[in-house]
């Protein structure tokens, strides 16, 4: 009778260790050129969460001061670009007059600051109407790149 007890704790024992998550290298199959990369532009980020896109690119996620960032590279460790999401009331007075001016009647779903190795600094805001998702590019003083 008393080994019944023991029994059931020791099952329940093993039962909750195995559900423990376990933490996995979330570098496993980055190329070193990209890890190398990424540590030379991001001195002092060590933890980047890593994943292939659907493009090739290597993603890496990580935060700065609190903020998401997210920067793709190549296999062979060059930069491709840098974005972090930020606040529709943080844009350039420049392309928030832009859209009052052409965009106004579409709804802002999402903004980025991008940093692009081709394009340089831009703005991607998404902007939904009638059930259509559409990309704009802007510049700082409001022109539209793409």
């Amino acid at each position: 009778m008393r080994k019944l007890p023991l029994f059931i704790v020791g099952c329940l024992s093993v039962g909750l260790l195995s559900c423990q998550e376990k933490k996995e290298d979330n570098n496993t199959g980055v190329p070193e050129a990209v890890q190398s990369a990424f540590i030379k532009k991001y001195p002092g980020e060590t933890d980047p969460d890593w994943e292939q896109d659907d493009h090739g690119y290597w993603e890496s996620h990580f935060k700065i001061d609190g903020e998401k960032y997210r920067a793709d590279f190549n296999a062979d460790g060059s930069w491709v670009e840098t974005e972090n999401d930020i606040k529709k009331e943080n844009l350039p007075d420049a392309i928030k007059k832009k859209i009052e001016e052409e965009y106004s009647d579409y709804e802002i779903t999402e903004v980025e600051r991008v940093e692009s190795a081709k394009k340089g600094i831009f703005f991607d805001v998404e902007f939904k109407q009638e059930g259509k998702n559409m990309d704009v590019e802007f510049r700082e003083d409001g022109s539209v790149i793409n």
